[in-house]
Order: C-alpha cells, then structure tokens, then sequence
C-alpha cells in the first residue's frame, strides 16, 4: 500500500510547477511592462520629431515657387546661431522662405500640436474616446466669442483676426470654457456622467446652440465681420510672424501644463477612488487640465479658424500605434499633431493650385471617415 504513494507525486509538481509557472510568467511581465514602454517613448520621440522635420522641409519647400528641399534644409540650417551653409537660393528665395512660407508652417505645427494635444487632454479627462474640441463644442464656443469681439470691436486691423491681439485669444478663452463647462454639465444630466454617448450627443446639442449664435451675428454684422466667414472654415494664412508670437505663448504654457500632468491622466484613467489613495486631488487635476487644454484651443481657433478633427485623428493613431499611456499619447500627440496639419497644409495648398482649398475642408475630408472608424470600434464603450 506504500507503492500507491510514488505515482501520487508527480501529481505534487504540477501545484509546484504552477506558481513557478506563474512566477515564471509574471516576473518576465514585470521587466517588460517596465522597458517596452522606456523603449516606446525614445523610438516614437526619434519618429515624431523625424515627422516635425519633414514636415517643415516639405511645408516650406512646396508652394507657387517650388524650392530644392536640399536648399531649404540648409538656409533652415543657416537660422542656427554658428551655421552658415551655402544653400544656394537667391535673396528672393531665402526672403520666400524666412518670411513667407516658414511662419505659416510654423503656425502650422503650433496649431496641430495645440489641437492635438487638447484633443488627448480631453479624452483623459472625460475617459471618453471620442472626446475632441471640436465634437465637445469647444471649437464652437471659441468661434462664438471671437465673432463676438470682432463684431463689438468693429473687426480687425486691415481686415484681419491680428488686429486684436489681446481680445480675440480672451474671448476664445472664455468661450471655450464656457462651451466644455455646458457640455460637461448637460451630459451628466442624465446621471451618466461616464457615458461617452451622453458626452457626445451633449456636446453636438452644445456646439448647434453656440453656433446658432454665430450665424445670428454673422447676419447682423455682416459689413464689419467679412474676415470671419474665411476663418471659419480654417486657414493658416498669415501675416509674417505676428500671429505665431501671438499664438507662442499660450501654446508654451498649454504644453507645459498639460505634459506635466500626463501620469495623473493615467492615475485617473482607473477611477477616482484609487486616485485619491494615492494622493491625487482628482475634481482639481481635471479643472487645472480642461482649463490648460481649452486654452489652448482658444489660441489655436484664434489665430487659425474652426479647423476639426485634428484632436480625434491624431491621439487615436498615437494609441493604434504607441500604446495607451498617456505619457506616450500626449508628447507623441504634440509631434505628430503639428507635423499633421503641417502637410495637411501643404496638399491645400496645392490640391487645387492656384487655388487655396481651406484647410478646415482637408481636415473634414479626412476626418469624416476617420471618426466613423473610431465609433465603430468604441461601440463597445458607447452601449
């Protein structure tokens, strides 16, 4: 009756087997988790700020005067203090460049950086997927008061948005955090606040209100306000520099603010409770970053128009393809954001040359679909 003893061990490893096996297979998971996403972040860094480049050379290389990339690369170059490179462009050229082409595409990467940086801000905040200035009615509120001003301002310098440089960014301020705050109230009316759908659908109700307003002034003020009917349907037109120092330093501070703060999106991502044990104030982390995040909005409807999508498209490619961290999404939004509507520029510019198609149109255009591509796929979220 001792011999029955043996065979019933072997059946003693496997319990011993099995927490080895599940040491085995949670210790590798720890390295991993640990290092994939140090190695995500350096080789996405490397790719986004290869992105911002290209777009730049290919931004300002591409236009009416078509430029040798090589040559524009190098008076790029020539900018840096101690460089000086024989690009071999004419004074004409290099005067097409500096003061033409480059603060456009600066603007560009500023504005695009800027929207998709709010656009990952939000869906943090919210927890929401399909949260973006624009389907929350950021955008709208923005357009609303920037109307607003122009109009009770008796419109801008020489029929610009540039002639008010301290009222338009103001009021899109306020707008925008007037818009966020309606549809951040209305869709936790129904008592789902969590509910991507109640956010959504309060946000299309928020942005149809405010821009019912709009076209009211829009009427009323139609001889004083001609500049806005371009602006509204996106453009990054400028007058040499000014509206990029304008823009600067509310971008600067949006950057800050927000990336600063992107391991708390994540400590928030898995609920209140457990944010606050670990020390985090949760109602105040997401004020100070909807606040950071509309204005930067605001600066960006400002100086560029109602441009959409570009906080939908952007952050939901980073998460396909870097991960879901906001650490990686939002650093890796700014990039690729800016280096996004930087070419998304370049193809409404030349599309239809000499013809300029708004680049609000080319974001829509792309956009549409895409958005309907997300849905799709949070369909799970939204039932």
């Amino acid at each position: 009756m001792s011999d029955p003893a043996p065979p019933d061990q072997p059946a003693g490893p496997p319990p011993a087997a099995r927490p080895a096996g599940l040491l085995s297979t949670t210790r590798p998971a720890g390295p991993r988790t640990a290092s994939r996403p140090a190695g995500l972040r350096k080789r996405w860094l490397v790719a986004g700020v290869f992105a911002v480049l290209v777009a730049l050379v290919v931004g300002v290389s591409l236009g009416p005067v078509s430029l040798p990339p090589g040559s524009v690369a190098a008076e790029l170059l020539n900018l840096l203090p101690g460089v000086h490179l024989d690009s071999g462009l004419t004074e004409r050229e290099i005067a097409i460049v500096t003061e033409l082409r480059l603060p456009r595409v600066v603007l560009g990467l500023l504005v695009g950086g800027l929207l998709a940086l709010a656009g990952g801000c939000y869906q943090g905040v919210f927890r929401n997927p399909l949260a973006d200035p624009y389907l929350l009615g950021v955008a709208a509120g923005a357009g609303l008061a920037v109307t607003a001003a122009i109009a009770l301002g008796g419109g801008g310098r020489q029929g610009t948005l540039s002639g008010l440089p301290m009222t338009i960014p103001l009021a899109a301020f306020a707008g925008s955090l007037l818009a966020v705050t309606m549809t951040y109230v209305l869709g936790a009316a129904g008592g789902r606040r969590g509910s991507p759908a109640m956010l959504i659908l309060a946000g299309v109700a928020v942005s149809a209100f405010l821009s019912a307003g709009q076209t009211y002034l829009l009427q009323r003020n139609a001889d004083s306000i001609q500049p806005v009917y371009s602006w509204l349907l996106g453009r990054l037109a400028t007058a040499g520099w000014h509206d990029v120092l304008l823009v600067l330093p509310y971008a600067a501070l949006t950057t800050v603010v927000v990336l600063l703060h992107r391991r708390e999106l994540d400590v928030l991502a898995v609920g209140d409770d457990e944010a606050r044990s670990l020390g985090l104030h949760p109602q105040r982390t997401r004020y100070l970053l909807i606040a950071a995040a509309s204005l930067g909005t605001a600066a960006a409807v400002s100086a560029t128009g109602l441009i959409g999508f570009v906080g939908i498209i952007v952050p939901h490619t980073v998460r396909l393809l870097a991960g879901s961290s906001y650490r990686v999404i939002l650093p890796m939004s700014l990039l690729f954001g800016g280096a996004f509507l930087a070419l998304t520029d370049v193809v409404a510019r030349t599309a239809a040359a000499p013809a300029e198609v708004p680049i609000g149109v080319v974001t829509a255009l792309l956009g549409g679909p895409f958005f309907v591509l997300v849905l799709r796929t949070a369909r799970r979220v939204l039932t």
